[in-house]
Formats: C-alpha cells, sequence, structure tokens
C-alpha cells in the first residue's frame, strides 16, 4: 500500500479539502528561534554516561536468556527432533519448538495493512516445514545467556530436504511483474522507448548487478518480554511501535489494549529493526514458562533472521538526441524476493521522477527464491536504483563528449515526467553549482587516466540524490503546558539516535514560544498517542504535522480559558501567535498575556491538547523529492587495485534544515553507508545450499574510520512551503548517489568501468 493510498483510505468518510494551498506555517519564514540552530542532542548525556537502556538492558525479576537454534537446510521438513540432552543441562528452564509451541496465526503482513508491521506472513514455528536455511527450530531458555548457548548446540535435529530455489539465474527466468511496488504500478510506459533509443544519436545499454546487503547496526536486534496475567509488556528495539502492537495482538489473539512495547533507544535501526521471528517466539516462549524472556540476537542471528536488502540485476539503456536531451529513458530489471513478503526493491523510482525524456520504459520483476524475507535498508530501492542509473548517465556523457553536470542540467524536467505533477520544491541545480564550486569540479579532467601521483591513479566522479518526501497519516500528539512555562510533547515515535526528541522540542519551543530547555519531548511507549513509524525520512514531518494540529488545539482552549479580563479577549486562533512564554496578537502591540497568567486565572497547573494531524494531502498534489549532488574523489593504486576514498563533497537541497549538527551527522552517516555499499559490503549467499556464509562483522566488511575521508556537507536550506516546517526527511536520501559517485570517480582514475558492486580490487586489476 503506498502512502497515495493510505492517505485516500485514511479521508474516506472525511470532510477535507484536497487541497495544498493550506496557509503557510509561521514557523517556516520565522528567524530567529530554537528552529535551524544547533542544539545539541538532549539523548546524548545519557547515552555517553551509560544511563540510556536499551532493550536488552531493562531489568526483571526471574530473568531467562533465550538462544535459538536455525535450520541449516533452504527447504523440506523436520524429521526428527530430540531435546532430552539440552533441557537436562543444570539451568536450562524451557525448550520450545514446533511441538509444542502454542497455536499462533501468521503475522500481519507489511504493507497489506497501515496498521501491520510483520517483515513475513510466514507462520512461526507452527509445524515441521522449513522455509530457508536459518529458520528457527528451536529456542531455549535458561538462567544465563551462557547456559542457554550451550544448550542449544546439544540440540540434534534431522531434516528431508526438498528441491530449493536458490539460484539467482534461474529463478530470474521465472520472474514476473508483482501487483505493485510500494503501491505504485510495477510497470510505467511513455511512449515507444524501444524504438527511440534506436533511433537515438547517442546511447548506452547496460547491465548493473547489486548483491545481498545485510543489516548490522551497531545494537543487534533485542527484546525483554513477559506477561502480567493476560498482560503482555514488551521492551524492543523497534521502528514501528504501534504497527508491532496491532500485529501481536493479532498473532496471539488477544486486544490491542493488552499490549504495551516500549522502545525508548534504538542501537540503529535503517529499516531492519521491524517484526521478526525472535520477538513472537520470545513472547510465546515467556507465556509458556511463566517467566520473563530476554533475547538478543547474536551477530549471526541477525544475519540469519533478520532480513536485508536483496540483490538485483538492473538494465539502464539511455538514448540522447544531438542537442543532448533525451530521446528515451529505460531502467527495467529483476529484484530477489519470497513469495512471503513484499518489498520489492523498488530501483526504478529514481528514474521515474529525476530527468525529462520523449519516451520511458520503467519496470520491475520479482524472481521468487526460498531464501530468508528481505525488508527496507536505507534508501531501499534508491540506493542500489541511483548506482545504475547515475553510472549510465556517466557513460552517455562521456559517449557524448559533454560534461556530466552539463548533461543533467539539458536533462531538468520542468514538472514530474511521469506524474505530470508540480514539483513542490526543486533546486538541485543549485545544489550542483555548489557543490562543483567547492569540491573543484573544474579541475576534473575529462580524460580517464590523466592524473597519477606516483602509484595512485587519482579520478574524480558525481552523481545525483534523490528520496521521495513521505509524510505517514495516522501520527497524534498530546502538547501539554504547565503554570510554571514548561511544556511535554507526547508521541509514541522513536528515536534511533537520528535526533528526533532533540528536533522536536526545538519544534515544540518555537510552537508554543519557550525556551527549547523547558520543553521535553516523551516517545518511545504505546502507552503515548499513536505515532507513525520510523522510516522512509518520513518521521520528522509526520510527528510535526500533529504536534502543529495540538498546538493549534491548546492555542484555542487557552483562550477561552483567558476570558474577558484578558487582554487576549475577543481575539480568535488566527489572531495571536506564541512567543515569550505567552500568546500576543500577531501585529504586536500589548495585547498579550503569559501561560502563567492565563494559567493562574483559571485556576489550573497544566492544560492539556491532542489532536491527530490532518491526511497528509500534499503528497497527492505535489511531486515532492529530497535532492542532492553527491562528488567523490577516488584514489586506485596502479599496481594493487586498492581503492580509497580521498574527498567527498555532499550538496543537498532537503528543505529547511531544521538542526545543522543533527543534519551533518545524518548526512555523513548515509554517505559512509554508502562507501560501503560502494566498495565493500556483500552478503554471500551460497546458493548450492541457501547458507549465508559470512555472518559476522570479520566476514561482512562496512567502512571503519581508515575507509572514510574527510566529508564536506553543504545544502540549500530552502524550505518547501507544503510541508510541515518546511523540512523533507533526511535520513535516507545520503546513501542514494553515493555508489555511483563512486564508481564514476574509479572509471575517472582507472578508465575501467564496473557495473557489479561492491567494487573490489579483483575487479579492478
Amino acid at each position: 500500500m503506498s502512502i497515495i493510498d493510505t492517505v485516500k483510505q485514511a479521508a474516506t468518510g472525511m470532510m477535507v479539502k484536497l487541497t495544498p494551498d493550506a496557509p503557510p506555517d509561521p514557523l517556516i519564514a520565522r528567524k530567529h528561534g530554537a528552529l535551524g540552530t544547533s542544539v545539541p542532542r538532549i539523548d546524548g548525556p545519557r547515552k555517553v554516561r551509560g544511563k540510556a537502556q536499551f532493550a536488552a538492558e531493562v531489568p526483571a525479576e526471574n530473568m531467562t536468556y533465550a538462544a535459538l537454534l536455525y535450520s541449516t537446510v533452504a527447504r523440506g521438513r523436520i524429521t526428527a527432533l530430540d531435546t532430552a540432552a539440552t533441557e537436562a543441562v543444570p539451568g536450562v528452564v524451557f525448550v520450545m519448538t514446533h511441538r509444542n509451541a502454542p497455536r499462533l496465526k501468521p503475522p500481519a503482513l507489511f504493507q497489506t495493512d497501515p496498521r501491520a508491521a510483520g517483515a513475513s506472513s510466514l507462520p512461526v514455528m507452527q509445524d515441521a516445514e522449513i522455509h530457508w536455511n536459518g529458520e528457527p527450530v528451536a529456542i531455549v531458555l535458561a538462567e544465563t545467556q551462557e547456559q542457554a548457548d550451550h544448550a542449544k548446540s546439544l540440540i540434534t535435529v534431522a531434516y528431508q530436504a526438498e528441491p530449493a530455489r536458490l539460484s539467482f539465474a534461474e529463478a530470474a527466468t521465472q520472474s514476473h511483474q508483482p501487483p505493485n511496488v510500494m503501491g505504485e504500478p510495477a510497470m510505467i510506459q511513455v511512449g515507444d522507448a524501444e524504438a527511440a533509443l534506436a533511433g537515438a544519436a547517442f546511447k548506452v545499454d547496460l547491465t548493473f548487478r547489486t548483491p545481498r546487503h545485510s543489516h548490522a547496526a551497531i545494537e543487534p536486534h533485542a527484546a525483554t518480554v513477559w506477561w502480567d496475567g493476560d498482560q503482555l509488556v514488551v521492551h524492543d528495539t523497534t521502528q514501528m511501535l504501534h504497527q508491532e502492537r496491532w500485529t501481536l495482538a493479532g498473532i496471539f489473539g488477544i486486544p490491542e489494549e493488552s499490549i504495551r512495547i516500549l522502545s525508548p533507544f534504538v542501537g540503529g535501526g535503517f529499516g531492519g529493526k521491524g517484526l521478526w521471528s525472535h520477538q513472537i517466539l520470545a513472547v510465546a516462549a515467556s507465556k509458556l514458562s511463566g517467566r520473563p524472556v530476554r533475547v538478543a540476537l547474536s551477530r549471526e542471528g541477525v544475519f540469519r533472521i533478520a532480513g536485508g536488502r536483496t540483490t538485483t540485476e538492473q538494465r539502464v539503456a539511455l538514448g540522447a538526441k544531438a542537442d543532448g536531451t533525451l530521446a528515451a529513458l529505460i531502467h527495467t530489471g529483476i529484484v530477489a524476493m519470497t513469495e512471503h513478503n513484499n518489498c520489492p526493491e523498488q530501483f526504478t523510482f529514481p528514474a521515474r521522477h529525476l530527468y525529462a525524456a520523449d519516451a520511458m520504459l520503467l519496470e520491475q520483476r520479482v524472481a521468487e527464491m526460498d531464501m530468508l524475507a528481505n525488508t527496507f535498508m536505507r534508501a531501499p530501492g534508491e540506493s542500489i536504483g541511483t548506482f545504475a542509473l547515475e553510472t549510465a548517465m556517466d557513460e552517455l556523457a562521456e559517449a557524448m563528449g559533454i560534461d556530466p553536470i552539463e548533461l543533467r542540467r539539458r536533462l531538468e524536467p520542468e514538472k514530474d515526467p511521469t506524474s505530470g505533477h508540480a514539483f513542490s520544491s526543486r533546486n538541485i541545480l543549485e545544489a550542483y553549482a555548489k557543490g562543483a564550486e567547492r569540491f573543484g569540479w573544474d579541475k576534473r579532467s575529462p580524460v580517464p587516466r590523466s592524473r597519477r601521483e606516483g602509484e595512485w591513479l587519482v579520478g574524480m566522479g558525481v552523481a545525483t540524490a534523490t528520496y521521495p518526501y513521505y509524510r505517514m497519516p495516522g501520527a497524534a500528539a498530546r502538547v501539554t503546558l504547565t503554570r510554571d512555562g514548561h511544556a511535554r510533547v507526547a508521541m509514541a515515535s522513536h528515536e534511533m539516535g537520528m535526533g528526533t526528541a532533540t528536533v522536536q522540542a526545538q519544534a515544540g519551543a518555537d510552537r508554543l514560544g519557550l525556551p527549547v530547555e523547558n520543553v521535553t519531548f516523551e516517545y518511545g511507549d504505546t502507552l503515548l498517542p499513536a505515532g507513525t513509524i520510523a522510516g522512509g525520512s518520513s518521521q520528522t514531518a509526520s510527528i510535526a504535522a500533529a504536534v502543529t494540529a495540538a498546538s493549534a488545539k491548546l492555542v484555542a482552549d487557552l483562550l477561552k480559558r483567558a476570558g474577558n479580563d484578558s487582554p487576549l479577549a475577543g481575539l480568535s486562533a488566527d489572531d495571536v501567535e506564541a512567543r515569550d512564554g505567552g500568546l500576543g496578537h500577531r501585529d504586536g502591540g500589548d495585547r498579550f498575556e503569559s501561560y502563567a497568567s492565563i494559567l493562574g486565572r483559571a485556576g489550573l497547573e497544566e492544560v492539556s491538547a491532542e489532536a491527530e494531524a490532518p491526511p497528509p494531502m500534499e503528497v497527492m498534489s505535489y511531486s515532492m523529492h529530497s535532492y542532492g549532488a553527491q562528488f567523490c574523489e577516488a584514489r586506485v593504486n596502479a599496481v594493487t587495485g586498492e581503492v580509497r576514498v580521498s574527498r567527498f563533497l555532499g550538496s543537498f537541497d532537503t528543505g529547511r534544515i531544521l538542526n545543522p549538527r543533527n543534519a551533518t551527522s545524518q548526512f555523513r552517516g548515509g554517505i559512509i553507508m554508502g562507501l560501503g555499499l560502494a566498495l565493500m559490503e556483500e552478503t554471500e549467499f551460497d546458493e548450492r545450499s541457501g547458507r549465508v556464509m559470512n555472518p559476522s562483522l570479520a566476514e561482512y566488511h562496512v567502512p571503519v574510520h581508515l575507509d572514510v575521508p574527510e566529508i564536506d556537507v553543504i545544502w540549500t536550506d530552502i524550505p518547501d512551503p507544503h510541508a510541515p516546517l518546511g523540512a523533507h526527511g533526511i535520513g535516507e536520501i545520503g546513501i542514494t548517489g553515493v555508489g555511483a559517485a563512486v564508481a564514476n570517480a574509479i572509471y575517472s582514475a582507472t578508465g575501467k568501468r564496473v557495473r557489479d558492486l561492491p567494487i573490489t580490487l579483483d575487479k579492478l586489476l
């Protein structure tokens, strides 16, 4: 289900005006206040002092510790399962397999319902069937983690293996179009792109391949759970609090109100911290054993049962006319997926919105395999789609003999090429111009392999970054104002280390006219008003819209309570603004009263208001995206093939920047993850057995300090008038375009094109 579909569903039966022309948010134009300043992370002191309590650190009386045993075949049935030796181990409390597991319903699949959180719709430990190599077949509870881990190793399992679909190449021959891709059509055609390509003056027709990637957040997946009678408490590391609660309620057949999910801190999510087998198994085992359960996945466990990015094969064909405009843009390909999930790596999405072309053919197909369900991973689709598209754009520029930035300038569309909508805000050419000047792009030689420093060949590359704007419906917030001039903003949202709590405290302070130190942001608990998922770079806008609605309701209530003796008497909510710890007439003057005065006259210590954000109609009326220009300088050793990225600059156009310090960190973090995507990350999948062969950080390589140069970040800081606070999300866009910028820089240095990620030294020798 796309955000458009979700918005339409939310608007059904509601009296809403389907127009983007709402009054502009006064905070967008405000030049002074907390927003736009580098307020330090308010959760920082707790984290550096070890006071932030994560899911695997929550204490409970009579705690048991869980260990999972994973299958070793990709497809088949369990024919023998002996747990006697395990049950005899001192300290073992309980062993659960499909033989004694409670009857559970399959998880509701994410995207099939806006309330669902299941990454896979497979039933969990309900029978002897095996669906992927790594599926949990037993959970052991013991008094200590060491006892559980040892006892697990004593379980013996025999399997009847069955033929499994493990070859991507073979599965690709049976590929098919999915019903939709993130709610959008799997294929878009404009004109006859193949004919236009054949008749183009300049053309490239290329194939790109990207591998599987596994999530490797600094905090592995974990949960601490217990039952208090019929009430379930789950401390989890999750990106979707209320969705997880609703899904668990369906699995266990209990009311949502009987479940409380808490997740105040998440040590990195990137799309992977959803609902997987381990939480479901821990809840079931806790119910049967009558004791609290802590399940903390090892690194291997994350690779076995928590999905990541899936493999793709992509074709990009570009045909240009003599004037440098596009006659044809073709981006098609195949992704691997299971029958039981719905996350087909929307790699064609950038091509749908970035460039003007006379004819387009954009299609995604799915090859079904017997493997762990894949899921979202930072900028899913866009991160690898921009690798293919932007590398092909560089190759077309070379074929035409023009600068890659000049080619993109010629292809700039006046409106969205596929939807026909106007862009809500698009300043990508300004981002390119500022980035090129700062990076020194004019010093780049158009001739590959023309710059050498000793053994090192040096080159420069560029690529476009892009990610859609999302604002999820269904968010609600509560704002509480006290007589002493403090405020609490509350919502069941998430802090995964990106600075959500800090930015929302800043926004609340400006919305209420208070110092930022007087505002707290409460989050991470389903007892709070419902929040949306932390994903798709959507949380900032989703929270802001809800807080705006709640603040407006609060102001209206305050005006009623002020009464006829107030300087504000007779003014409506549209007439006043919050400033200096109170409310005053928008035109200034003496018509002002402090919150302390209003509440004191009303005899109240505090007042609260709760409201749900209006449906995000802007996404139905405009084409809304973030943009950027990624500049890379790479050095390749002519003797060894070693690659070193020596300089990197990201120049971004993402609306208003709400906290420069946080934004810089998010952009840099995305770029660093993009360097891993370009040069080292690859989940090794054995197509003989379906086994992941490198399930540890010793063998699954991610960037470390010596791999990362100083990264420069700049931005346009031009507010989008149609977005809450004028801001777009920035968590995802940093990784997009990085793979192509690195690949293009490596080509500039060596004259060798590598179209299969990662770009390792063996591909350059």
